[in-house]
C-alpha cells in the first residue's frame, strides 16, 4: 500500500469541498495553510485509524504527527512497525 498516495488522495478529496485550488507538497503544514479545521482533523484521524488499522492514542494526538503528509506517513510507519 502506498501510504503517501493514500493520504494525499484523502486530503485532496476532502479539500476540494473547501478549496478547489488547494495545492500542497508532502512537507507543507496543512494546518498553517488553513486547509484543516477541527472537523477535518477528526475525520483525518478516523480515516488513518480505519485505513491503516491502527489506534491513535490520546498522547499521540500531537500536531507534529499530523501536520503534513510526510509526518502522517512517518507516524503510520512507526505505528505499523510496532504492531
Amino acid at each position: 500500500m502506498d501510504s503517501v498516495k493514500t493520504i494525499r488522495d484523502f486530503i485532496n478529496e476532502n479539500l476540494i469541498t473547501f478549496n478547489e485550488d488547494a495545492a500542497f507538497t508532502d512537507e507543507d503544514d496543512i494546518f498553517k495553510l488553513g486547509f484543516v479545521n477541527s472537523l477535518f482533523a477528526m475525520k483525518l484521524l478516523t480515516f488513518i485509524e480505519n485505513e491503516f488499522n491502527i489506534k491513535v492514542e490520546n498522547e499521540e494526538m500531537e500536531l507534529s504527527n499530523f501536520n503534513s503528509v510526510s509526518n502522517i506517513v512517518n507516524f503510520i510507519d512507526r505505528k505499523t512497525k510496532n504492531n
